[in-house]
């Protein structure tokens, strides 16, 4: 009978390295130390560091977000598809990732929030430029959104740069263009800074590649991937809204909103409306 051997046994007979003095390890790669030295509780409470490291992740995701739709744009506007797909398919998993997040801050009750609530002043996701990046390259733009970032000049001139920027359904619109889809000319320049609104020709633009999958494959695909996006958006402000319902009710956000009453309304927000209202004529 064999004699089973000793972790440090195991660990010596895989060859693994172990000294580290002189060669880059995964903390130091990685910046843990930053990364773990970064949350600061204010207060006494225990759930504090639930409710900050919940955030920060959901900032994390929203980086690569971000990251992952310019680049995104970019392919849609030098109509390489297949690597514009590919970068879509992952922001639509980055949303679950965030959808599942507000399952760990329900765990929250209303009496721990209340303890901390307090020490957060007046900061609120609502005040979040990442999260006003992602609506704004989503198509919902909004000037008085930019107004809560004017205190701090770079983060202005971000948040700016993506609101004066077409959308990624502005630039879905101008590829079906280049790809032979009739497109009303005013929906190939417009002033970007402005919510977009709903076409029928838009919807019958979308049409002729979802009743011709085969001729304008790549259209068809990128509307799909488009409503993949719209649906996880959509579960990630539900998500949201039940969360914070749950958690403090119907008082006011920190931020100033009227807390689920603001965020009820945002749920009605139609992304790229014709490729949801195209199914029932299909």
């Amino acid at each position: 009978m064999n004699t089973p051997k000793k972790p440090e046994d195991i660990v010596k007979d895989e060859g693994a390295q172990l000294d580290f003095s002189k060669d880059m390890t995964y903390g130091s790669y990685l910046h843990l130390d930053e990364i773990l030295n970064a949350q600061h509780p204010l207060s006494p409470n225990h759930n504090e560091m639930l409710f900050i490291i919940q955030h920060q992740t959901s900032e994390l995701w929203m980086k690569l977000m971000l990251h992952e739709m310019a680049a995104a744009v970019e392919n849609l506007r030098n109509d390489e598809l297949p690597a514009a797909f590919k970068m879509l398919a992952r922001v639509s998993r980055i949303m679950e990732q965030l959808v599942h997040a507000w399952t760990v801050l329900s765990t929250m009750t209303p009496p721990e929030y209340s303890a901390l609530r307090p020490y957060l002043a007046r900061s609120s996701g609502f005040q979040s430029y990442q999260y006003r990046q992602i609506e704004f390259m989503l198509g919902n733009k909004n000037a008085a959104m930019l107004k809560p970032h004017s205190h701090r000049e770079d983060l202005l001139a971000a948040v700016q740069k993506t609101y004066e920027a077409p959308s990624i359904y502005d630039e879905a619109i101008r590829l079906m263009h280049r790809h032979g889809i009739t497109v009303p000319e005013n929906y190939l320049q417009r002033d970007w800074t402005q919510p977009y609104e709903a076409s029928p020709a838009i919807q019958d633009a979308w049409l002729v590649a979802y009743k011709n999958p085969e001729k304008y494959w790549d259209i068809y695909q990128l509307g799909e991937k488009l409503t993949d996006i719209e649906d996880a958006f959509r579960q990630w402000r539900f998500r949201h809204v039940t969360t914070v319902e749950r958690i403090i009710g119907f008082k006011r956000g920190t931020g100033g909103t009227s807390g689920v009453d603001y965020l009820r309304k945002m749920l009605g927000v139609v992304l790229f409306p014709e490729l949801w209202s195209l199914r029932t004529e299909l």
